[in-house]
């Protein structure tokens, strides 16, 4: 029997300051392309609660292919332009398995 696991991916990313609004309109639409992509499950821009300049990207994707398909679409140039743009202060990425699920 074949099973295909789910991944995920989160990324932190810490604007710097008096460049959250535009950090965040950025992010935002990551959203859009994603939710056309192939084997995406659900994806999400969030701000903190606790601290305005904290946004948190995250996915779940149906496999790996998917997600690093992803990863290597246009839409990602988004994180090079924000810091390019010196819009980004700390930027800090992760991919994850599911290890158990209920």
């Amino acid at each position: 029997m074949t099973s295909h696991a789910t991944v995920s991916h989160c990324a932190l990313v810490h604007a710097r300051a008096g460049f959250s609004a535009e950090l965040g309109e950025r992010l935002q639409a990551l959203v859009q392309s994603c939710g056309q992509a192939r084997g995406c499950l659900h994806f999400a821009v969030q701000r903190s609660q606790c601290d305005d300049n904290l946004w948190l990207v995250s996915g779940f994707w149906s496999d790996q292919q998917a997600m690093l398909a992803w990863f290597d679409s246009p839409a990602m140039q988004v994180f090079s332009d924000v810091v390019q743009a010196l819009l980004v202060k700390r930027l800090d990425l992760h991919t994850f398995a599911n290890v158990a699920a209920a």
